[in-house]
């Protein structure tokens, strides 16, 4: 069991943070811990977490920006947005229902994931929304980047680097990010029957129109059943989501219908239901209900998902889904892990970057988590891990390096 470090306050992690430092003892960085197991093994005897470092330090609706001590829980920043008719647009995925974890995610590990669920392919990632933050460097130093305004582009370049570098280069102690309006009204249409191939060209011909679709996902009748409990039309489902003004959804919706109809009826899901079926498609729930089968993120060209499934599915038992038009794929192994399998399927389709989400641990030992990097890359990565961790205490090993 590795100690549980829990500091309150920036200036206590820092101590905290320093005194490592100093003796060359490891840290293994979290917040509430939902993604425990989750990238290659850190080895650490106690765990730095900034779960009592919580609240909200500052929200003026009017300005659409709120600035967050990291370890507050997502459900009460999400609460505090809500109250205001508003939200984070690129909508984190909770990774608890497919990792089998517990405890509450924090907003400093939603950005230190980078985490981003189906509207990013048009409105960024967590990391496009973030503007400023607080950290604590290698040597225990208390940085600050960025700022509450976009046009404040000083240390943008740091507050980037921080978002989805997973803890190896710092502790966030702070968060400043951009909000937007929750969209009154939403609707999804649902086309039925489509092969993985005409699903993706019907999601192409979506996203070229002037509708403005904020959601594209294609699920194919192996997962069809499992989202909004069954209650899909029969087939594989290819659903499109459009936001905004009610009367302009409805609009919307009638052009997409119309523009589409060559690829079959459909039908609309709005209200509570398109909600609930986006988030099904953001928190990977088909694949949450076996946790020993291993699952992957894979990113590839929108054109080069459906056919990187039908390669995998030549030599490996696979099930899958798509969003972000077909770029994003959720790829569950049925037996083994298949890493090299699919590293020379990604890289003889132009390439793209694969995640290994979850398998079980005697599975996973050997195979790296995150895509290998070049030696351009490792050689950048190591040289700034050294400047803002010179003695390397922060989750050692976690991303490779």
């Amino acid at each position: 069991m590795k100690e549980m470090l829990l500091p309150a306050t920036e200036a206590e992690a820092a101590d905290l943070i320093c005194e490592h430092a100093q003796s060359g003892r490891a840290l293994a960085i979290i917040g509430g811990n939902t993604r425990v197991g989750f990238g290659n093994r850190v080895e650490a005897e106690a765990c730095l977490s900034s779960r009592n470092m919580s609240g909200i330090a500052a929200y003026n609706p009017a300005e659409m920006v709120m600035t967050v001590k990291a370890g507050t829980p997502v459900a009460e920043v999400e609460a505090a947005l809500i109250s205001a008719n508003q939200m984070m647009a690129f909508e984190p995925m909770d990774h608890r229902p497919v990792m089998g974890t517990a405890g509450e995610p924090t907003i400093g590990g939603i950005f230190a994931a980078n985490v981003s669920g189906p509207r990013r392919f048009v409105a960024g990632a967590a990391r496009d929304s973030l503007l400023g933050i607080r950290f604590i460097n290698g040597k225990g130093e208390a940085i600050k980047a960025g700022g509450r305004v976009m046009k404040n582009v000083t240390g943008l370049d740091l507050v980037k680097l921080l978002a989805g570098s997973y803890g190896t280069l710092g502790f966030l102690t702070e968060v400043t990010f951009r909000v937007l309006p929750i969209p009154p009204a939403q609707a999804t249409l649902v086309i039925s029957g489509l092969e993985d191939e005409t699903a993706t060209r019907l999601m192409a011909a979506a996203m070229a129109t002037s509708v403005e679709v904020s959601g594209a996902a294609h699920l194919p009748e192996s997962v069809r059943s499992r989202f909004l409990s069954g209650s899909l039309p029969d087939g594989a489902a290819t659903v499109l989501r459009v936001e905004g003004l009610e009367a302009s959804v409805k609009v919307r919706v009638q052009k997409l219908q119309t523009t589409l109809s060559e690829f079959g009826p459909s039908i609309l899901q709005d209200g509570e239901k398109s909600t609930l079926l986006w988030r099904e498609i953001r928190d990977v729930t088909p694949f949450a209900a076996d946790l020993r089968k291993p699952l992957w993120r894979v990113s590839v060209a929108p054109s080069q998902g459906y056919k990187l499934v039908a390669a995998l599915r030549l030599e490996a038992g696979i099930d899958a889904f798509y969003d972000w038009q077909g770029g994003l794929v959720w790829m569950q192994m049925e037996a083994g892990i298949e890493a090299d399998l699919l590293s020379r399927h990604i890289r003889a389709l132009g390439g793209g970057h694969s995640t290994l989400i979850r398998a079980l641990p005697i599975a996973r030992h050997g195979v790296a988590a995150f895509e290998p990097l070049t030696v351009a890359e490792h050689e950048l990565t190591r040289r700034i891990k050294a400047k803002l961790d010179p003695v390397g205490i922060f989750n050692p090993g976690k991303m490779g390096i």
